[in-house]
């Protein structure tokens, strides 16, 4: 009598060893290209609430006839911002995200103060004589 043993069908170790490494390179690629977008994304957003605060502070000064030098404070340009404010780098709020002094003053962030700037606050425009 012949006995029939059913083909036993498996992966070998090497062809194993190929997918782990495919996957390995394919990880090695994507997780830094991942970090970074997802760093520029938060700095971009940040940027982008530093020029709505900016608004906000030049909105309340022109309304309540304020001029350069006058104190703002979170509770003065609250009305005029739609939702909660805060840098998407690690705040939580708008207190420990963001420094307001004066109306001149430029907007800071508190998380990444060194690139997470907006310089637009502040440009001068060139007059005729």
């Amino acid at each position: 009598m012949l006995s029939f043993r059913p083909c036993q069908v498996a992966f070998t170790l090497v062809e194993v060893m190929i997918v782990v490494a495919i996957v390995a390179l394919l990880g090695a690629i994507a997780v830094p290209s991942f970090l970074h977008y997802t760093t520029e994304s938060r700095k971009t957003a940040c940027i982008n609430n530093l020029k709505l605060i900016d608004a906000a502070i030049q909105q309340w000064a022109l309304e309540q006839k304020k001029g350069p030098t006058a104190s703002v404070e979170f509770g003065d340009i609250h009305p005029y911002l739609k939702d909660r404010i805060f840098c998407p780098a690690g705040g939580t709020s708008f207190e420990d995200s963001y420094t307001i002094t004066t109306v001149a003053a430029d907007v800071v962030c508190q998380k990444s103060p060194e690139t997470h700037v907006w310089m637009g606050g502040n440009v001068e425009v060139a007059r005729k004589p």
